[in-house]
């Protein structure tokens, strides 16, 4: 029982690991982007 406690623990901790990764690095990404459309094409930051 404390094995299994254990390994679900874990299982939880990589895919919340995971998950924040993908949101530390894909917002500066998407906030970059815009604003490189921005003054390249002259497109909306909102679109």
């Amino acid at each position: 029982m404390n094995a299994f406690i254990i390994f679900l623990i874990v299982i939880y901790a990589v895919i919340g690991g995971i998950s924040t990764l993908y949101l530390f690095f894909s917002m500066p990404a998407v906030i970059i982007w815009k604003f490189y459309r921005k003054f390249k094409y002259h497109i909306s930051i909102m679109d």
